[in-house]
């Protein structure tokens, strides 16, 4: 097995040659650490690498292996952080210049949780600050470029994460995702990511509380298995997170292959609302639906009510950036991403009411997708409407060359960020410029298995994976 075979190996197995000593997670990880040596410099995925750390973790793997000991769920596995999750003891900036030389003093839960688990932490992953828009771009660390065309972005807010999946630089990486973070860049880069549903997984600490109720934490992989895997290990309440939900004692690796006997599924390429789809995407998209139908499984055009909450998504998120940010705009507005200043005084000139406005539409919305998800199982839609747009720039301003809105381009995701609702999405082919395109699945509240169920009985019939960025 040469050494791209291994950075390029799904999790799962990687586990199993660890736990018979095939491979060694030293020998794992030194591999990938030599290629992001390599690599990252041309991508700019990581911005804070740990290898020492790593190093220490994967030995300690093999000696719980070596010594007989109880084989945590990801003994070994390498994965990466986003770097807007503390990891005690190492730099963590949060994308911003005010954190410019943060070292927390604790772990975010979910880096707890992935630690107990086994996994080997190879570095931060970068994002812009705060996470604020949907490419992947910050005053400290510049941007990270698609794998697939270095003149693209790679999505964000989790672009560092999916770049390097995409680059065979870690089998797991941990997104995040407010309005379409961890699908957006996955979708650009042609990984896999999967918002669960909200509270499924938990934050503490939180850096924002007053958006706390869009913000969701998971997994970014290049195997639908490897999602089940690391979700398994990250799920579960916890009592700092007032919003996380009650164990549900459901193993979802162990059940990701029971493909469904008979479920009905909605397609819709608006949403209701949204305007416009870019041509390659919606073309690659409606052929990928219909492959659903090989498994014997109904799928029709899901008609939605007309309800746009585009405007009500923008006011909750500007005004929770303009009183988030407020206290640090006099001493640090030059230091700050200029449109991240354009967002926060905005955000602080919003009349009293649009913020009850905002939540009415929202509650609206979510009757739209409750009444909808009575008539099916799944909802599939496009990830993105557009396929991965120039670097430098924060939206396309036309699709099709028709002008378009700022949220536009993310109408799918950012909805499923209102009403809680697990969504993942999955690679479903490619433009005619060698751009991935992405699948969203969408599924009732709480129902994340049968979101990687349906995700892995369509990557059986459509896989990617062997397509791999040409970098070297």
């Amino acid at each position: 097995m040469n050494k791209e075979d291994i950075c390029f190996m799904p999790a799962w197995e990687m586990k199993e040659k660890i736990k018979n000593q095939e491979l060694t997670s030293e020998e794992i990880t030194e591999i990938i650490i030599e290629r992001i040596e390599k690599i990252n410099p041309i991508i700019n995925a990581y911005c804070t690498p740990t290898f020492e750390l790593a190093r220490e973790m994967a030995k300690r793997a093999d000696q719980n292996i070596k010594r007989n000991e109880k084989i945590p769920l990801l003994n070994g596995i390498p994965t990466s952080i986003k770097d807007l999750v503390p990891l005690k003891g190492v730099r963590t900036t949060y994308g911003s210049k005010i954190y410019e030389n943060h070292i927390p003093k604790e772990d975010g839960i979910v880096v707890s949780r992935l630690k107990d688990a086994g996994c080997v932490i190879l570095g931060k992953t970068n994002t812009p600050e705060f996470g604020f828009k949907g490419v992947t771009d910050n005053l400290i660390f510049g941007m990270t470029r698609n794998p697939w065309d270095l003149e693209k972005t790679s999505g964000g807010s989790s672009g560092g994460a999916a770049a390097s999946v995409v680059c065979g630089l870690s089998p797991l990486a941990q997104g995040s995702d407010g309005g379409g973070s961890i699908r957006h860049p996955a979708c650009f880069c042609g990984a896999y990511g999967l918002k669960p549903s909200f509270g499924r997984v938990p934050i503490y600490p939180r850096t924002f509380h007053s958006g706390q109720t869009l913000s969701v934490i998971g997994p970014i992989v290049r195997y639908v298995s490897d999602a089940a895997l690391m979700l398994d290990a990250m799920k579960g309440p916890f009592e700092g997170d007032r919003h996380s939900l009650p164990e549900e004692n459901v193993n979802y690796f162990n059940h990701i292959n029971e493909k469904p006997d008979k479920i009905k599924i909605g397609y819709s390429l608006d949403l209701g609302f949204a305007k416009v789809v870019d041509n390659d995407v919606e073309k690659t998209v409606v052929n990928a639906v219909h492959k659903f139908e090989s498994f014997g499984w109904e799928v029709e055009e899901a008609k939605f009510k007309v309800l746009d909450p585009s405007m009500a998504f923008s006011t909750m998120w500007l005004i929770t950036f303009g009183y988030e940010l407020k206290p640090y705009l006099e001493k640090w507005k030059d230091k700050l991403d200029p449109s991240l200043v354009t967002w926060v005084e905005a955000g602080l000139h919003f009349p009293a009411s649009s913020l009850p406005e905002a939540m009415r539409t929202r509650s609206l919305f979510y009757q739209v997708i409750f009444e909808t998800l009575k008539k099916y199982d799944i909802i599939l839609t496009p990830s993105t409407a557009v396929p991965a747009f120039e670097l430098g720039v924060p939206y396309p301003s036309q699709i099709n060359g028709i002008d378009v809105s700022p949220t536009s381009w993310q109408a799918f995701t950012f909805p499923f960020n209102f009403t809680g609702h697990p969504a993942a999405t999955i690679p479903c082919g490619w433009t005619d410029d060698n751009l991935p395109v992405g699948l969203q699945i969408v599924g009732k509240r709480f129902q994340e298995l049968l979101i990687l169920q349906v995700s892995k009985a369509f990557e059986e019939i459509a896989p990617w994976q062997d397509k791999k960025p040409k970098l070297t």
